[in-house]
C-alpha cells in the first residue's frame, strides 16, 4: 500500500495540474468555436477530405459548448488517481453483481446467441456493460459534440486523438442520417451501453436485432452483439485463464512489473526473475502487474485475453475489474443453476422485479 503521505502528495499534484489546465484554458479565447482559426482550418479539412457541407459544419460548431466539467474529469480518470484497492471497490460490489445477474437472466437468449456467433462468453460481455454503464443505467449526460469539441480543441495533451474521434463522429452521424446534436454520452465522447467511442462504433457496432440500425443506446441486442464483436475482432480466445495471481521473491520481479500491457515476457523468464507461478508453461506469454490492493501489494500475470480486455480500456486495473466481475457473475449463475427449482423460480421473480424497479 502506498504511504498515506505519498498518496496525498500525488493527489494534490494531480488536482493542481488539473486546476492549472482548466485555468489556462479558461484564460484563452475559447468562445465561438465557429469563428476560431484552428476550428476553421479543421472545417476546411473535413470539406476537402470528406465532402462535408461547410455551412452545416459551422452551424454545428456554433452550437457546440465548451464544458469545464469535461476538462476537469479528463484530467483525473479513476484509473490514474486511484489504487487498485480503491478502484476494485467501485465495481466489485454486491449490488453490481446482483444487477449483473438480473441483466444476464433478462437477456440470456441474446447473450447465448452472441456467445455462439462471436465465441465470447456471456459473463465477459455482461461485465463490460456492468463496468462501463452499470448495465445501461449510466450512459453519460454530455452531448457528444460538446465532449469531442471541448477535448479536441481545448485539451492540448490529447487534442489530436479527440479531433480524429470528432471526424469519426461526423462520419458516423452522416452514415446514420442523424444530427450530431442528438447524441449523448460520457465526458470523453463514449456512447451507449458499451461506451463505444465513434471510431469503435463505426468499426465494431453491429445490427444484432436485425432492424437495419446499429443502435447501441436503446437496443440491448445491438449493444451485446457489438461488445462481443469487438472482443472477437481483437482476438479473444476464451481457451484459458486471462490472468492469474502470483507471488514474487523479494523485489527482483519489480524490474519486469508494469512495463506494458502486452504479454511480451515468457513465463519461464519471469520465473527466473523470481515470480512463483504454477500451471503455466515456460513459453507462455504474459505481462506482470504490481497493484496496491486493499490488503497490500498484489502481483498478477496478464495473459492473452487479459490484453484483449485492455484494448477496450488501456488499463490493467480496468481489465482486472472486468475479469473479476465476470468471474463473480459466472459463479452466481452457476450456483443458481444448481439450486432447487423453487429457489430458482423465486430468484428469477425477484430479479425481474428488481430490474424493473431499477430502471
Amino acid at each position: 500500500m502506498y504511504a498515506l503521505a505519498r498518496d496525498g502528495r500525488r493527489r494534490w499534484r494531480e488536482r493542481v495540474s488539473a486546476g492549472l489546465l482548466v485555468a489556462l484554458c479558461a484564460g484563452s479565447s475559447l468562445a465561438d468555436y465557429d469563428k476560431r482559426t484552428d476550428v476553421l482550418g479543421y472545417v476546411d479539412e473535413l470539406v476537402t477530405q470528406h465532402g462535408f457541407d461547410r455551412a452545416a459544419l459551422l452551424s454545428w460548431f456554433e452550437a457546440a459548448e465548451r464544458q469545464e466539467r469535461i476538462l476537469e474529469a479528463i484530467a483525473r480518470p479513476a484509473e490514474r488517481v486511484k489504487s487498485w484497492g480503491e478502484y476494485r471497490a467501485i465495481f466489485l460490489t454486491s449490488r453490481r453483481i446482483e444487477r449483473g445477474v438480473e441483466f444476464w437472466r433478462r437477456y440470456e437468449a441474446t447473450l447465448t446467441r452472441a456467445a455462439s456467433e462471436y465465441r465470447v462468453a456471456p459473463e465477459v460481455v455482461v461485465a463490460i456493460i456492468g463496468v462501463e454503464t452499470s448495465y445501461g443505467r449510466i450512459t453519460g449526460s454530455f452531448r457528444v459534440i460538446d465532449a469531442l469539441v471541448t477535448l479536441g480543441f481545448d485539451y492540448p495533451p490529447r487534442a489530436p486523438f479527440f479531433r480524429r474521434e470528432l471526424t469519426q463522429f461526423f462520419l458516423l452521424t452522416r452514415e446514420e442520417n442523424r444530427s450530431p446534436l442528438e447524441f449523448s454520452g460520457s465526458y470523453a465522447g463514449a456512447m451507449g451501453y458499451g461506451q463505444f467511442i465513434p471510431s469503435s462504433y463505426r468499426a465494431y457496432a453491429v445490427d444484432f436485432d436485425g432492424d437495419g440500425r446499429r443502435d447501441i443506446w436503446k437496443s440491448v441486442d445491438d449493444a451485446v452483439g457489438s461488445v462481443a464483436n469487438y472482443f472477437q475482432r481483437h482476438g479473444w480466445r476464451g481457451d484459458g485463464p486471462a490472468a492469474v495471481p502470483v507471488e514474487v521473491e523479494g523485489d527482483r520481479a519489480d524490474i519486469a512489473a508494469n512495463e506494458g500491457l502486452a504479454p511480451n515476457y515468457d513465463v519461464g523468464e519471469l520465473r527466473r526473475l523470481g515470480v512463483r507461478v504454477d500451471a503455466l508453461a515456460d513459453d507462455a506469454k504474459a505481462a506482470l502487474f504490481r497493484m496496491e490492493g486493499s490488503d497490500g501489494t498484489e502481483y498478477w500475470l496478464g495473459l492473452h485475453d487479459f490484453y484483449v480486455i485492455t484494448r477496450y480500456n488501456r488499463s490493467a486495473m480496468y481489465a482486472l475489474a472486468v475479469l473479476q466481475l465476470s468471474q463473480e457473475l459466472r459463479r452466481r449463475m452457476e450456483a443458481e443453476a444448481s439450486a432447487p427449482v423453487a429457489v430458482r423460480r423465486a430468484a428469477g421473480a425477484l430479479g425481474a422485479s428488481a430490474w424493473t424497479a431499477g430502471r
